[in-house]
């Protein structure tokens, strides 16, 4: 790139935007002063980020040529962050297609650079040995190199920051078990990278010189094995020495349902990641400093990095998160418009009672829930419908909520992601268990004609075929106790606290 266009800005395209690295990475290119355009297949998950107004954002999909030619328009640097990983048996299928769709369409729009973020593989392993996670990213890598236009392939190995699925799996693991059993591959070498960096050198990338087309192994400036960082952890944490015993026996698939049981991270996820971590993932070169040069001193360490989330966590200031992106395997189909949608059955229950309190304290108790706030309703109806999506693949009940107290679109909360949000009046939520349907619950502070406060609920339900029928019929007879009990607490939870701020609720899962 030449100097003109580092002073005056570049045009990026950030495809995965709403995914854990492309959330953060667009407010650090527009401090760069570069312009960006994400695309998105829902863009109205975007609208609440904080850089929302700042940012272009256009609908599309990665598989789709013709929206990603459109996207590409005018662009100079092109970021591909975006995978299929975990989204059904043919996902490599989908990640090659995706990639060649991508590269074709950059070149053709004459874009001058694509930037990669993927996944750091070890040497001297046959790629037919590599997980199918790391063997697809190594591909989609390749793909990108031979499009035509010069691209920069980041490989990272453990990325370290608040919300990323490798620190919440370590935090968990670390927190939960004072003494744990654990697969051989905790003796695995591992080159950790803060997030922070990571980000810094997908910024950085986009101003490398034509001539670069070649991948590059980044991390951070220590190598330990999974053992040592669940101590290291535990020691920044202020926790007592974890004892650990590894053990040949745990599969990568075995110790994955361990992974899933211990953390929020589901199975599906976590079988990729642990496979990976088979083979040592350490920085053989670091070239890359010829073109991002270090910051003074050195990259962040791993303890800084885990003393750095830590307190993002603590003070609720966790930006984006892992679960950012929705969950492979869920739909993503909008709530059906009524009363006209022709789309087949759709069952309804509706709530609906008058609260004593203002419909501001009313709203307050809605847009907390979730997480340790729980729902307000039968605990332990609650917990088992979470242990039972967990015990399919489903993500369950850990997932919680990225801000204690604020919600946002595209946010997930538990086994739901926040589909639609209107401050102060309406809470949609979209289920994200794994059910024979679609599900979606509603909830809505309003004032009726008289002036007095309403809370409306409304649980809604496309099921799939007769066994989304008969799954229906087999738990409404529990609807009275969850969801009108949840209607009753959350109007007695709304009086309570008002008029002060909304205390901690009595009732939680």
């Amino acid at each position: 790139m030449s100097e003109d266009d580092t002073r005056t800005g570049l045009r990026c395209l950030v495809t995965g935007a709403t995914g854990y690295i492309g959330g953060r990475l667009v407010p650090e290119l527009l401090a760069e002063g570069h312009q960006v355009r994400c695309l998105a297949r829902s863009p109205d998950k975007l609208r609440d980020y904080p850089w929302a107004g700042e940012a272009e954002v256009v609908r599309g999909d990665v598989t789709d040529a013709e929206s990603v030619g459109d996207a590409m328009r005018e662009i100079d640097v092109a970021y591909y962050l975006v995978h299929a990983l975990g989204s059904g048996r043919d996902f490599e299928e989908t990640d090659r297609r995706a990639a060649r769709i991508f590269g074709e369409q950059a070149k053709a729009a004459g874009v001058r650079r694509i930037v990669y973020l993927g996944g750091l593989t070890p040497v001297g392993v046959p790629e037919e040995e590599l997980s199918p996670h790391l063997r697809s990213r190594a591909e989609v890598g390749r793909i990108l190199l031979n499009s035509g236009v010069p691209t920069t392939v980041l490989r990272a190995a453990v990325i370290i920051g608040s919300g990323s699925v490798s620190f919440e799996m370590l935090r968990y693991l670390t927190e939960r078990l004072p003494v744990m059993v654990t697969p051989s591959w905790v003796s695995t070498r591992i080159q950790p990278m803060g997030v922070r960096d990571v980000l810094r050198t997908l910024v950085g990338s986009a101003t490398m010189p034509a001539e670069v087309n070649r991948a590059f192994d980044i991390g951070g400036p220590d190598v330990l094995t999974y053992l040592e960082m669940m101590r290291r952890y535990a020691t920044i944490a202020r926790l007592p020495r974890r004892l650990i015993f590894p053990v040949p026996v745990l599969t990568p698939r075995l110790s994955s349902h361990w992974v899933g049981l211990v953390t929020p991270v589901p199975a599906s996820i976590a079988k990729p990641l642990t496979e990976s971590l088979r083979h040592e993932v350490v920085c053989h070169e670091h070239d890359i400093a010829r073109y991002v040069p270090d910051p003074p001193g050195r990259p962040i360490g791993f303890d800084a990095s885990v003393a750095l989330a830590l307190q993002r966590v603590r003070d609720a200031q966790v930006t984006t998160r892992w679960s950012s992106a929705s969950y492979p395997g869920t739909s993503s189909d909008p709530l059906p418009t009524d009363p006209d949608w022709a789309g087949g059955s759709l069952y309804t229950d509706r709530r609906e009672m008058t609260v004593d309190a203002s419909p501001e304290a009313l709203w307050r108790v809605i847009e907390g829930i979730g997480g340790d706030n729980g729902w307000y309703s039968f605990p332990l109806a609650w917990a088992v419908r979470g242990w039972l999506d967990r015990a399919v693949g489903g993500v369950g009940l850990r997932r919680g909520r990225r801000d204690a107290n604020r919600l946002r679109v595209g946010d997930s909360l538990d086994f739901w992601r926040v589909e639609e949000i209107e401050p102060g009046h309406l809470l949609r939520l979209r289920a994200e268990m794994r059910l024979p349907g679609l599900a979606w619950l509603e909830m809505y502070a309003e004032k009726d004609d008289d002036g007095r406060t309403r809370y409306r609920q409304r649980a809604l339900f496309h099921p799939h075929g007769l066994l989304g029928h008969l799954y229906w019929w087999s738990v409404s007879p529990f609807h009275s106790v969850v969801f009108g009990g949840m209607a009753r607490n959350i109007a007695k939870a709304a009086a309570k606290n008002a008029p002060g701020e909304v205390k901690e609720p009595a009732l939680t899962r």
